[in-house]
């Protein structure tokens, strides 16, 4: 067993220990849900599933930053709407170098401006409501300060899993905290390592919140559907309520994440999903020419009208494979239509790292605020961490965090590419090499750089954990986390704000060795904050 750096006897559990701790953990995992689809299945072969990657025990994190985390979701999800709304900062902000050196986010601009910029095209989505499932990531950086790794406008993954791996270990904690003092040593030692000297020696009001995200995020899609059936259906023609379709990849494994957003949808809403891949929706999604109306054709030969198309799907080029265009023919169908969509083609832009980067320029944050909103400017604004440019609007001091990076501080940054899903970013002497490929020796950069943004780079305080992978244990060792804060917001087409709301929370750890941290991408564990005060 690897121990990753930590001194194995003084910081691995007892034998005994972990063994009680793993079989009780794996059967928690099966008897919740805390699954995902065991990968490397041939077509055709039966669906098998296995613990989704945890850390066996919580990890501490400061109960201010948490809550100050949740404070501030509400106030990201209103940007995000504004952004959105706003073409000229859109335009500005991703044409010529992003979208010239990155076809995808030029493809996603393009449709935007054909649909919502153009005078007398795409008046049925112009009139469609917004809706957003959002997610900001945090690291602690310099004395505990929150800090934003990015804010997720499509996809955001992993509220279903990550609510009962939450219940898991606050399960753990009570059940086992009176009587394992192993267990007492390890929490109070991690929060140590975090706290520091702002730690109380006061453990009893220390503990892992429930996430609410089952609750709010149907709750915010419930919205949006009887929104929809209160404009555009009647009760008097027969016809049956619409349906909320998922546009999910195909051959995904993280579906019972996402099958407990259905399950809670009908359970609590009476509200019925379908899904189906960008691939099938070419041929078995259609738009009323008239109306507006989009509808989906089922395995029966009947057909339902859609409320609300839920992406979790098409945030990546590879989501796009067809060589006519098949999935872009979906997506644009999708958009043209009356349905609300999660996200809208503005809601997706918004979430570029280029837009994070723009967005953290001096004064750029007033702009999308009133003046009874400014308020909650210098609270975002204090999440944002140093991001630079790399395109044409590189102003000196972005120039000086680039020479900065290939002069022997490539460690105190993060190259980032305008891409989702993990496993695309360079850190260190790549992210060096990458520079110093792109910069000419009076620093002007090449045009290939233009689709990325230079970061600095956070480090989190380190605690010790041990992983598991598939149910068993990975390892012990430093390892850093990453907390995600879920927000749900629901726009009129006029941008007036129905339901904007904190919606749950997500905590991924990973040994501090590794550089990404994309659980589905195989990088991190779903974790919960031990929240300590």
């Amino acid at each position: 067993m690897s121990t990753n750096g930590f001194h194995s006897e003084r910081n691995n559990l007892p034998e005994t220990l972990l063994d009680k701790l793993t079989s009780h953990a794996n059967s928690f995992a099966a008897a919740h849900g805390l699954q995902v689809e065991t990968k490397g299945r041939e077509k055709g072969d039966k669906v098998t599933y296995e613990t989704a990657p945890v850390s066996l025990l919580p990890n501490a994190y400061p109960a201010s930053a948490f809550e100050n985390a949740k404070k501030l979701a509400p106030g990201f999800s209103l940007l995000v709407d504004r952004v959105s709304r706003d073409a000229e900062f859109l335009r500005e902000t991703l044409s010529g170098g992003v979208a010239e050196a990155d076809p995808f986010t030029g493809k996603l601009l393009e449709l935007y401006e054909q649909i919502y910029c153009t005078e007398g095209a795409g008046e049925f989505a112009k009139s469609a409501d917004r809706f957003g499932v959002l997610r900001s990531d945090y690291m602690l950086h310099n004395n505990n300060e929150l800090k934003q790794v990015e804010l997720n406008t499509i996809a955001s993954s992993f509220a279903g899993l990550a609510s009962q791996v939450a219940q898991m270990h606050g399960h753990l904690v009570e059940r086992y905290i009176g009587e394992e003092k192993d267990i007492r040593e390890w929490l109070e030692v991690n929060k140590r390592a975090v706290m520091g000297g702002d730690a109380s020696d006061d453990s009893s009001k220390d503990g892992v919140p429930v996430s609410p995200a089952l609750t709010c995020i149907p709750a915010g899609m419930s919205v949006v559907h009887d929104r929809y059936v209160s404009r555009y259906c009647s009760s008097s023609d027969g016809s049956l309520s619409p349906v909320i379709l998922f546009v999910v990849q195909e051959g995904e494994t993280n579906t019972v994440d996402q099958r407990m957003l259905e399950i809670a949808l009908w359970e609590k809403h009476k509200i019925p999903v379908v899904r189906m891949s960008l691939t099938a929706g070419y041929t078995k999604l259609a738009t009323d020419a008239k109306t507006g109306a989009l509808s989906i054709l089922l395995d029966d030969g009947s057909s339902r009208e859609v409320s609300l198309v839920y992406f979790r799907a098409g945030y990546a080029p590879t989501d796009y494979p067809g060589e006519n265009g098949e999935e872009w023919k979906t997506r644009e169908k999708i958009e043209l239509s009356r349905a609300t969509k999660c996200p809208s083609m503005g809601y997706h832009l918004a979430g570029a790292k280029k837009v994070q980067q723009a967005l953290a320029r001096p004064g750029k944050l007033e702009r999308f605020f009133s003046e009874d909103e400014q308020s909650l400017v210098p609270g975002l604004r204090s999440t944002f961490a140093g991001l630079y440019s790399l395109g044409a609007d590189a102003c000196e001091g972005d120039k000086a965090a680039v020479k900065d990076a290939i002069s022997g501080q490539e460690g105190n940054y993060v190259l980032k590419p305008q891409r989702e899903g993990g496993g695309y970013n360079y850190y260190g002497e790549g992210l060096c090499a990458k520079l110093k490929e792109n910069v000419s020796g009076d620093m002007e950069l090449s045009k290939e750089l233009a689709e990325f943004i230079l970061m600095e780079r956070l480090f989190p305080p380190q605690q010790r954990a041990c992983l598991l992978r598939a149910g068993k244990v990975e390892g012990f060792g430093d390892s850093i986390s990453e907390l995600g804060c879920f927000g749900t917001v629901v726009s009129s087409e006029s941008g007036e704000i129905v339901h904007n709301e904190y919606a749950g929370f997500l905590l991924r750890t990973k040994f501090s060795n590794v550089d990404e941290g994309g659980v589905a991408s195989g990088f991190a564990t779903l974790s919960s904050p031990y929240l300590c005060r």
